[in-house]
């Protein structure tokens, strides 16, 4: 083992990378610039606009084909934003990036993982990740949590001559490993990939937009054949018109923009959150923090500042080596947190005693341990794990967590205890207080998820009474209440009971912290789980959203779906808006593009059993599909949006989008159907009889999106009147109608065209009430 005490030479290292032998694989933080091409520009949709605009193009009227520059904006508009995410999702990637500190030369070095190599001696403490394979050279307490691989949750003793595996994590000690399996053989590559990169996890928003396109799809072979049957053998219509009306009716079946709209929505949620320094590390993510109504959080590196500073030293007895003691055990840490190191930075100085052994510090165990030629043995650890229930010393401690100071007791063993044993009897020597210091930006987080109707539940390993606190001073309801969590069941109805009816838990081991999380998510919550460190990793995979701070441990980086690289906890509140806004706004234009494809699957089955030529030229479809759906949709998908987003996105969606579609259709076939004279020539008749359906369909769809764009503000007031100035400027200027084949100059026919969209209107809101307070009722029986 001698020969890896100095690690590789600069030379070996070389002639490694050179043999290709080294940690390299290709590692993105989002899609390749070719996959956001292929995923945006061969798409269902582009491919039957192209089609369809083939057609269009064959009869000569290219007019008609103002549709087909929705394949142009649907794949650069979609390009433009994730090319800007990626952009976005890259930088902010190498800023959380970790190095692992190796041994080369006789010195310690931070190489970048790429550079890691075979046989290389990687240097392990608390909190690092494993991120290549290969066995134990030495350990000194060495504990590494291998429940990613194994789904066992208990942390494995490591002694030289073990292996350990990437895509596991140090929980306490430390250590060195020699390197022999990288690159592509190692566990850690895949496991960060899958934790960092672009994948398409499944989501309800996603997946029901799929089913939605896929039974369009199925809709459009079967109309299209018995509209151009109609057109050209009912109605005796030349080719070219049968042609151009099957496209009339096809086009607007088609949601064009729902998915545009969606990656558009998406993507803009992560280029915000990025300038917030909030990685966002799979897109889905955003869907999920829509649904949160639960935050859970740790305390410490959380609500509280990592730092802490040392407040007193309480001797509890006669001792002249207490501080002495203190040294030499925060010496014996090589990687302190943050308690350790505020009691190193508030006793500067290094200690002579010679330690013997030593066992780190674990949030598992709440203690660490030194042993000292003739100085013998010393525990440093929490008061209530170390000390019996009686001890006038515990009743001390608990006091002093009770004002929010985090207490440990330094104290006297008879010998060096094995890490994973309890300790024996413990002499108190003193009581080390330290004080925390709250994130001053956490009563404005938590006063926002107030507002909200969001639970925030903090679940710390720290002292209950000490959390309490913590808690209390930040306003959080029943903080002076707080629970025990060695007081809690098993899991179980008992237990979710508990969780659900507590709001501040403090002495929360790793597997309670999963525990609880699951048991929220049992109860049909969306739970966010917050955290910085080894022992969070548990709850941060379980939770819907695990969000890590950026300082935190890369184990809890690397399981987590958001991170916080500035470690604002008020970032938190902004995340959470952000997925709301995405996913309601998703959920309004879906209700538009919806209403047009109901409608126009209608309108093309009439006109089929009516024996009539379909109302509107292609032309007159892209005039609906720009005013009163397409340029608002995208304005009010980046509208402001605070509503929670609930399960059942599909069917609320066509809950709306199909009596407003039916309406629609109703009453423009109406119009259709008594301004149309069937005797009349291809000519000035029938341009009157589409322009009086095209009214009526453009002042219902109009409504519709006032009612969709509730609750108003200046700027949508604004937005729907522009939207009706425009088609009005189309209807009545020469040059509209000219471009357009439009004829509004029957005052009859306009009139009966505005009587049936009123009755229209009148219809959809009376249907909409009625299923309102069917629904209301059925709530109400289901509550009773």
């Amino acid at each position: 083992m001698s020969k890896y005490m100095r690690g590789l030479s600069d030379t070996e290292v070389a002639e490694r990378i050179a043999s290709g032998r080294a940690n390299i694989v290709e590692r993105t933080t989002s899609r390749s610039p070719w996959d956001i091409i292929r995923s945006n520009v061969f798409t269902r949709i582009n491919a039957i606009y192209a089609i369809l605009f083939g057609i269009v193009a064959f009869t000569g009227h290219l007019i008609d084909g103002l549709f087909g520059a929705l394949i142009l904006v649907n794949s650069s508009v979609g390009m433009i934003q994730e090319f800007r995410a990626k952009r976005t999702l890259d930088r902010l990637a190498i800023i959380g990036r970790v190095d692992p500190t190796v041994l080369r030369e006789g010195e310690r070095r931070s190489v970048p993982a790429a550079e890691l190599v075979c046989d290389d001696v990687v240097i392990l403490a608390s909190g690092d990740t494993i991120i290549v394979d290969g066995p134990v050279l030495t350990a000194v307490g060495l504990e590494v949590d291998e429940s990613m691989l194994t789904g066992e949750s208990d942390p494995v003793l490591k002694n030289p001559g073990d292996r350990v595996l990437s895509g596991s994590y140090v929980v306490a000690g430390s250590g060195s490993f020699r390197a022999d399996r990288v690159g592509a053989d190692a566990f850690a590559q895949r496991l960060a990939a899958e934790a960092r990169g672009f994948r398409p996890v499944r989501s309800e928003l996603r997946a029901g937009i799929d089913r939605i396109l896929k039974v369009i799809t199925y809709v459009l072979i079967p109309v299209g054949i018995l509209t151009i049957f109609n057109q050209l053998f009912r109605n005796n219509q030349p080719l070219d018109e049968a042609l151009r009306g099957m496209v009339a009716a096809l086009v607007p079946m088609v949601p064009e923009g729902l998915v545009l709209m969606t990656s558009v929505a998406l993507a803009v949620g992560v280029i915000r959150l990025g300038k917030r320094n909030c990685l966002v590390q799979d897109l889905p993510a955003i869907e999920e923090l829509a649904r949160v109504d639960v935050v859970c959080t740790d305390k410490t590196g959380t609500l509280t500042e990592n730092g802490m500073t040392l407040d007193e030293v309480r001797p509890l007895a006669e001792d002249g080596e207490i501080e002495d003691a203190l040294r030499a055990l925060g010496g014996a840490e090589e990687r302190p947190n943050a308690s350790i190191a505020a009691i190193i930075a508030g006793l500067p100085g290094d200690s002579a005693w010679e330690r013997v052994g030593s066992v780190p510090f674990s949030s598992a165990r709440k203690w660490s341990a030194g042993e000292f030629r003739d100085r013998g043995a010393w525990i440093l650890g929490a008061p209530d794990v170390l000390l019996p229930e009686a001890d006038p010393a515990r009743a001390e401690s608990e006091a002093l967590a009770a004002r929010g100071l985090r207490v440990l007791l330094l104290g006297r063993i008879g010998e060096l205890p094995p890490a994973e044993q309890i300790p024996g009897t413990v002499t108190p020597a003193a009581l080390v207080v330290l004080g925390q210091r709250v994130r001053p930006e956490a009563r404005g987080a938590l006063d926002y998820f107030a507002e909200q109707d969001v639970a925030v539940k903090v679940i710390s390993g720290d002292n209950a009474a000490s959390v309490g606190a913590v808690a209390a001073t930040l306003g959080i309801p029943a903080a002076e209440t707080p629970v025990d969590a060695r007081t809690l069941p098993e899991p179980g109805e008992e237990f979710s009971d508990r969780i659900a009816a507590g709001t501040v838990f403090g002495r929360v081991n790793p597997e309670q912290k999963r525990d609880m999380v699951r048991a929220l998510r049992a109860e049909g919550h969306g739970v966010a789980m917050t955290g910085d460190g080894v022992n969070d990793v548990l709850a941060l995979k379980e939770a819907n959203v695990g969000v890590a701070m950026g300082s935190g441990s890369p184990a809890s980086r690397a399981v987590s779906r958001i991170v916080l690289l500035d470690d604002s906890f008020a970032t938190l509140p902004h995340v959470v808006a952000e997925g709301r806004r995405v996913i309601g706004n998703i959920e309004r234009v879906s209700t538009l593009f919806l209403t047009k494809t109901v409608y126009s699957i209608l309108l093309a089955m009439i006109t089929v059993i009516a024996a009539v030529p379909f109302p509107f030229l292609p032309r007159h479809i892209t005039i609906i599909a720009w005013f009163t759906i397409g340029i608002p949709a995208f304005l009010l998908s980046l509208a402001p949006n605070t509503e929670r987003a609930r399960p059942g996105f599909v069917g609320r969606v066509l809950r709306i989008a199909i009596p407003a579609g039916a309406w629609i259709a109703a009453a423009t076939m109406t119009t259709f159907l008594v301004t149309f004279d069937r005797h009349a020539a291809l000519g000035e008749a029938q341009v009157q009889a589409s322009t009086s359906a095209l009214i009526t369909v453009l002042a219902v769809a109009l409504w519709v999106l006032a009612a969709v764009a509730r609750p108003y503000v200046p700027w949508k007031v604004l937005l729907v009147a522009a939207m009706a100035g425009a088609v009005t400027l189309l209807l009545v200027t020469p040059w509209g109608g000219k471009i357009f084949q439009l004829d509004p100059g029957n005052l009859a026919f306009t009139g009966f065209a505005l009587v049936s969209a009123g009755i229209a209107i009148l219809g959809i809101l009376g249907t909409w009430r009625l299923m309102a307070w069917r629904s209301r009722r059925a709530r109400a029986r289901a509550g009773a």
